[in-house]
């Protein structure tokens, strides 16, 4: 099943029931009296969080849902059944935007649970209307219509450590490595399309598609991209060894985030130099120097093919995690 993380669909809560004109019919009362009774109030819509970053994709085919109507009443004052309230669960770092009124909110933590749309009322029967002065009404009410409208859910990814870098930078092959993420790994620029997420003793990693240079202008598949780093907790800065210079090549990154959100520079970030079986040690030497010139973050060389390397990380980013968790 492919990665959803926005759609668009039409909600809707539930109709009120119509109140009803009923009589009383009793054995030994000729002239009954009103019995219609009132309608049922129409299902709310909430939102609830929950922890399943997949629920997206398995909407993706479903584009609208809807709460049960309230039923009508009946004789004997009875009133109509409520509607069934519908709870339409999402996953947790979620944006629900209103289509027609621009209002949006964000569900963070799990569990949480916000009312989105209010059933329609329950008509009145004519027993309601029965006065001194009208003793046989034949007034109701229809119920009202419940709340409805299109909505965008957008999936702001609430991952651990977000690995970001240029496209080929080695991302995809080292998440695969630390987890089950299973990302597409090839040897061209959007190999990766959409962000893919692998566990890591509890810690969730994204595997953020490539970007590139001029990405916080829009250029390439920029602003989709960026938008995932936002939510981040820590950033994994990958920079591949078969650059020439690795130094551009780790700035140029710094500087698109920047660009994008000014907050992204402040966030945590660890360095990680792949595909160190590129180039002899000198040369790994060297770029470890260039990139420690830039930042104070800890620096890692790796190779998929060296077990060693990709454990000293694992323990590396783990500990840290730990620490900030």
């Amino acid at each position: 099943m492919a990665f959803t993380d926005q759609i668009t669909i039409y909600i809707k809560a539930g109709d009120g029931g119509n109140g009803v004109v009923r009589w009383r019919r009793e054995a030994g009362v000729p002239k009954g009296g009103p019995a219609g009774g009132d309608g049922g109030n129409g299902g709310d819509v909430y939102v609830k969080a929950v922890r399943d970053i997949s629920l997206l994709s398995k909407y993706a085919h479903k584009d609208s849902f809807e709460a049960e109507d309230g039923r009508d009443g009946a004789a004997q004052n009875k009133t109509g059944k409520g509607g069934e309230d519908l709870v339409i669960d999402l996953p947790v770092g979620s944006v629900i935007t209103d289509l027609d009124t621009g209002a949006s909110f964000e569900l963070i933590e799990d569990g949480e649970e916000r009312k989105l749309l209010a059933g329609g009322e329950g008509g009145l029967g004519n027993t309601q209307f029965k006065s001194s002065t009208n003793r046989t009404p034949r007034q109701q009410t229809d119920g009202t219509s419940g709340g409805a409208g299109k909505f965008h859910i957008e999936l702001k990814l609430p991952v651990d450590a977000g690995f970001v870098g240029f496209p080929n930078a080695g991302k995809s092959s080292l998440v695969n490595e630390l987890t089950n993420a299973d990302s597409q790994v090839g040897s061209y620029e959007f190999t990766t399309l959409s962000p893919h997420l692998g566990d890591l003793y509890g810690f969730v990693l994204a595997d953020i598609p490539g970007l590139i240079e001029g990405a916080a202008d829009g250029k390439g598949l920029g602003h989709t991209f960026l938008r995932h780093v936002s939510r981040t907790k820590m950033l994994v800065h990958c920079v591949s060894l078969e650059n020439e210079d690795v130094a551009s090549a780790y700035k140029i990154i710094r500087d698109e985030l920047e660009a994008y959100d000014e907050d992204l520079s402040d966030k945590p970030e660890i360095v990680v130099l792949t595909k160190r079986d590129t180039v002899d040690e000198a040369a790994a030497a060297a770029a470890q120097e260039e990139i420690q010139a830039e930042t104070d973050a800890d620096i890692y060389l790796t190779s998929i093919i060296d077990d060693a390397s990709i454990k000293r990380f694992r323990d590396g980013l783990v500990a840290y995690l730990r620490s900030q968790a």
